[in-house]
């Protein structure tokens, strides 16, 4: 299982535990990835996705997965979370015509 973010793309980070002697050892700092369903309203399906805690917060805060995305810059967005976005944007001008 890869802890990355389905959405945003975060991942494992490394760095140094230090001790009181200064001595280093590496260690890796785990983002809290967690599976999780959303609804997404212009698909009207759940879609399920690995995603970091901070970024289900975030869509929440945002008014949903839908909203979320289509406010988001495409550069800041994985390639998964892309193809989701091209969905939602083409069902959603389909039903505004």
């Amino acid at each position: 299982m890869s802890r990355r973010c389905s959405i945003t793309g975060k991942s494992v980070m490394t760095g140094n535990n230090v001790s009181h002697a200064h001595n280093k050892t590496r260690r890796r700092f785990l983002p809290n990835v967690q599976s999780t369903t959303l609804l997404s309203d212009a698909l009207k399906q759940p879609i399920k996705l690995k995603l970091a805690t901070d970024t289900i917060r975030t869509i929440e805060k945002n008014g949903g997965l839908d909203a979320y995305l289509l406010a988001t810059s495409d550069k800041r967005l994985t390639h998964e979370a892309l193809r989701l976005k091209r969905r939602i944007r083409k069902v959603s001008a389909s039903t505004k015509l």
